[in-house]
């Protein structure tokens, strides 16, 4: 039993949740329609489901970067009555070729007069080296269809009709204000609403985001915060362009994230022991939906009414879920010089603050479910490194395809016990090659962030949990003396030496005559810099920790995400390989042995 709240332009309820057919998965690959894609998957195989507006042929294939070079391709259709399935590969050249190993198997497939359904599956892991091996990193996915089946000389070239998904990460579990867009690049709109109110503690059990249909490129990120729960009514409904001079003061109240979703991501739906509380005196009467559209194209006179869709239920679960924002604090202190294959930058949940906050509010820690890693444009991988009494864990969450275009909640296999005095490294890679400038921390998809939102329970008093290198020592590298003091402008002045004299920090920064090498000494140099610690409360309150300076700490061994044992295609497909191998991998070492 569950009611539904929407949120875009004004509050509407309604109920309607459905999944069929056993695909927890979907999503329709062309602009027009015409493609549709379902799938589910377990400890060892996938199975997809297309359906698509065609009698012919119809292609599905993973792809390393989205185009058809060295793409994992499957085609197949229905002759006479008769399902077909051939696994192929595109070389280098882009020219496709019959795979001599066969890893895909037909299901079913049927056909009508205006449309074609084939279902097929096949291993995670298939150890040809023709086949793109199925991981929980981001896969790019791509489709292709013809008018014709696939004659004895193999699949027509297929024309027009073909294209790429924004990636997808099939592995995952299942989990606004309408007006013209402002004419630019960038823009994050701000709309209050009121929490539907309840006159009992309810949880809010999924969320799922509401994007108008042909804006899924514009609308980027989606972020739900909690407002002082004495707002003025006045200002319900109140809508403005977030971070600007003339917005309305009472969005400053609103500072600790609810929730977070990111472009290509699907809905949440919390684990059947946990819930968002909503209806009693802590929890959220009023929140902020921040939209970030990004619109490099200036489009003109587009109207937007996305939003939000959350569903919850009298039927209370065992326990409050939270967020924590962890990372790189989002400023112009973060910056990745231009001309860099790859830049690393790191954002410490420090054990200072993890000790004074857990210490206080759950001694016995939380257990962290699900994490969302967030980056721009510049973003090429992402991990959240977690460390305890100097000793690296196995990472909280990673994707080392990291694509801008596709961010979503990974569910966690095993939920993660964070303790009082733990450490978190929030690790984004970057390229800047082919910039000219320094890119800047900040909001816009050309600026850079460094993110990641850790969904955990039970819920504690900790909002934001983050680091920024300090200034002083990113200065000294390009080799400034001095800045003019007292700061009265922002980005401050220099005021030594001559040749950077009463240029801000910005422009001193962009002066400097990078090269790949100092790139390098930067990066170097950045990451053993001295911290500042943010270390917030719900609303705007502060634990005591905050502001402080803090060095890294030392690392001694670095731990990287498990390897996956593949399967020889000899071997049998056994349960008992299956499940030794699933022991070695992900150290189910308690479930293994009660096997």
């Amino acid at each position: 039993k569950y009611v539904v709240l929407v949120l875009f332009t004004a509050f509407w309820f309604y109920a309607s949740f459905s999944h069929g057919s056993g695909f927890r998965h979907s999503t329709i690959l062309d602009p027009h329609g015409k493609y549709h894609l379902k799938w589910r998957f377990d400890r060892g195989t996938i199975t997809f489901e297309i359906e698509v507006e065609t009698t012919g042929y119809v292609g599905f294939g993973l792809s390393p970067n989205g185009a058809m070079a060295l793409s994992d391709i499957v085609i197949g259709g229905v002759t006479d009555g008769r399902p077909y399935l051939q696994d192929y590969f595109a070389d280098a050249k882009r020219k496709v070729h019959r795979d001599v190993q066969q890893n895909y198997r037909l299901e079913y497939g049927r056909e009508n007069n205006t449309h074609t359904v084939l279902a097929f599956s096949r291993d995670l892991l298939t150890c040809d080296t023709n086949d793109k091996d199925i991981t929980e990193s981001t896969v790019r996915v791509i489709w292709a269809y013809h008018s014709d089946d696939v004659g004895p000389s193999g699949p027509m070239y297929h024309g027009v009709n073909r294209g790429r998904k924004i990636s997808t990460r099939l592995l995952n579990k299942p989990d606004t204000t309408s007006g013209f867009l402002p004419y630019k690049d960038t823009t994050y709109w701000c709309q209050i609403f009121q929490i539907q109110e309840v006159q009992q503690k309810h949880h809010i059990i999924r969320i799922e985001p509401l994007i108008q249909r042909g804006h899924e490129n514009l609308v980027h990120h989606i972020l739900l915060y909690q407002c002082d729960s004495n707002l003025n009514e006045s200002e319900l409904g109140a809508s403005h362009e977030c971070y600007h001079p003339n917005m309305p003061d009472s969005f400053l109240t609103c500072e600790t994230i609810v929730f977070a979703w990111a472009i290509g991501g699907e809905g949440f739906t919390y684990p059947p022991h946990v819930g968002l509380s909503i209806g009693t005196a802590i929890d959220p009467v009023y929140v902020l939906m921040e939209v970030h559209y990004d619109n490099p194209a200036l489009q003109q006179g587009v109207v937007d009414s996305s939003g939000l869709r959350l569903f919850y239920t009298p039927e209370l679960r065992q326990y409050d879920a939270g967020v924590i924002e962890t990372g790189v604090w989002v400023s112009l202190y973060h910056m990745l010089p231009p001309g860099m294959q790859e830049y690393v930058s790191e954002g410490h949940c420090t054990r200072e603050c993890l000790q004074e906050s857990l210490g206080q509010e759950m001694p016995n820690g939380v257990r962290v479910f699900a994490v969302l890693m967030h980056a721009h444009l510049a973003g090429r991988a992402i991990r959240t490194r977690h460390f305890r009494e100097q000793e690296e864990l196995q990472p909280l969450s990673h994707d080392e395809e990291f694509d801008f275009n596709f961010q979503e909640f990974q569910l966690l296999k095993e939920e993660r016990l964070l303790l009082p005095g733990d450490h978190l490294i929030t690790e984004c890679k970057y390229t800047t090659k082919g910039r000219q400038n320094m890119t800047w921390g900040g909001l816009t998809t050309r600026d850079e962030m460094c993110l990641s939102y850790l969904l955990y329970y039970p819920r504690v008093n900790l909002a934001r949990c983050e680091s920024l290198p300090e200034i002083t020592g990113q200065l000294k590298f390009i080799g400034v003396k001095e800045i003019q003091a007292p700061v009265t402008t922002w980005p401050f002045m220099i005021k030594s030496p001559k040749k950077y004299s009463n240029l801000s920090f910005i422009e001193a920064m962009d002066k400097y005559r990078w090269s790949k090498k100092r790139g390098k000494s930067f990066n170097e140099m950045v990451l053993q810099l001295p911290m500042n610690v943010r270390c917030s409360k719900w609303g705007q309150d502060e634990w005591s920790i905050q502001g402080t300076l803090v060095s890294p700490p030392e690392v001694k061994s670095e731990v990287k995400p498990p390897s996956v044992v593949c399967r020889s295609a000899s071997e049998p497909h056994s349960g008992v390989v299956l499940l030794f191998t699933l022991c070695l991998t992900y150290s189910v070492v308690q479930a293994c042995l009660s096997l």
